[in-house]
Parts: C-alpha cells; structure tokens; sequence
C-alpha cells in the first residue's frame, strides 16, 4: 500500500506544481469578485473543476443568476461524463464507494495521467486514488491561500482584471486544432453576440453553448459519414 501510495504522488507532483499557481489565480479573482475565504473553499471542495470554476467567478462578478451559472457549470463539466465512462474498464467489481471517492478528484489532468498509467500497466486504483486527491488536496490550498494573496493586491494591479479575459483567450488558442473546432467557436462567438443582443440577462451564456456544442458535434458526424462513404 505505501508503494502505491509514493507512485501515486509521484505521478501527482507535476499536476501539483501546474495547479498551484492556477489555484492562486483564481482565487485571487474570486476575491476581486467578492468571494470569502470560505466560500471559495466551498466551491473549490463541491466543484473541483478549474475551467467551471473560473467561469462560475467570473458570472458570480457579472451578477449572472443562480441558474445561469449552475447550468452553464453542468455543461462544461459534462465531459467529465465521458472521461468516467473511459476509465471505467480498469475498475472492475469495484465498490461503489471508491468508485464515488475516486470520481470526485477526477479532472482533465488526472484523467490523462491515470489513463497512460493504466495503459502502460503497473498501475493501480490506489496509486490512481492517490494521484487524484494529492491534486485535489493542492487545488483547494492554492483557491484558499489565492483569496488571501488578493486582499494584498490592489485592484486593477499587474492586469489583474484582464487575467480571467486573458486565460480563457489562451485556453480557445490551444483549442484551435481542426477546422471543426474553429467552425464551433466561430459558431459560439455569433450566436453568443446575437442572443445577448435579444435575451435578457446572462441567458446568451447558455444558449450560444448549447448551440455550438450542438452544431460541432453535428459537423463532426457528418464529416465523418462522408469519411466513411469516400472509403
């Protein structure tokens, strides 16, 4: 067991480092936004997911509704619908309470690590449960010690209002890899305008989403039937 649990924070300590600083940023933001220490440690223990996270700050500072940010936060984090259903396989006859813990320090991060691990062998749910909470455990540190470190910084100081507009920008770039995921931002970015032109209050967040996801989920089957066919 104690071998299981050192591989796991071997594993972990890259994530740790890369999560820390980004934990920092965000609380910092949410303190800008009015959030307490603990409320901030709140979200940070119930959501657990960075990119929603950000988002719900950055709603929460706008004066979105309740509703808009709990079902805006439900969409993004569907995916981690799909990363469960892939690591599954390697947690057969599994009891439903360590399937429970181990899912809910599951992020992008963990779920790409853990699955190279699991593909390589030599892995196991112990070390995995371990990788997954040494960065959950981390996360919520640096979201709390971030709220504190911006009570020390002045609003405004050192583009601190821009970094959230400025992480999500880098986050689109890095998404920018096919022709498909162009077409859905682009698709995101008009219908987001039109529907904020013509529906009251936050609700254009929830439509253009929806829409884009619809409509590059439907080019991306399309393209692949024509795939399909010219073979």
């Amino acid at each position: 067991m104690a071998n299981n649990f050192r591989r796991g924070l071997s594993a972990a300590w890259p994530i740790c480092l890369g999560y820390f600083p980004i934990g920092l940023s965000l609380g910092v933001l949410a303190q800008k936004g009015g959030l307490a220490p603990w409320q901030m440690a709140a979200m940070s223990i119930l959501v657990f997911a960075g990119g929603s996270q950000f988002i719900a700050v950055a709603m929460i500072g706008a004066g979105a509704s309740p509703l808009a940010i709990v079902s805006t936060t439900f969409m993004v984090n569907l995916r981690h619908l799909l990363m469960s259903s892939a690591l599954s396989v390697h947690f057969p006859g599994v009891s439903r309470r360590f399937l429970s813990l181990f899912a809910y320090g599951l992020t992008d991060e963990s779920f790409a690590v853990n699955m190279t691990r699991f593909n390589q062998g030599e892995w196991n749910r112990y070390s995995a449960l371990t990788l997954n909470h040494a960065a959950n455990t981390t996360w919520i540190v640096s979201t709390v010690a971030g709220v504190y470190l911006g009570q020390l910084v002045p609003p405004g100081a050192a583009g601190v209002d821009y970094a959230l507009t400025g992480m999500f920008i880098c986050l689109l770039v890095f998404q920018l890899r096919s022709a498909i995921v162009v077409t859905t931002a682009l698709i995101a970015a008009a219908c987001s305008l039109l529907a904020y032109l013509w529906l009251p209050g936050n609700a254009y967040v929830i439509v253009a989403s929806v829409i884009a996801a619809t409509a590059g989920l439907i080019l991306k089957r399309l393209l692949r039937k024509r795939g399909t066919a010219c073979e």
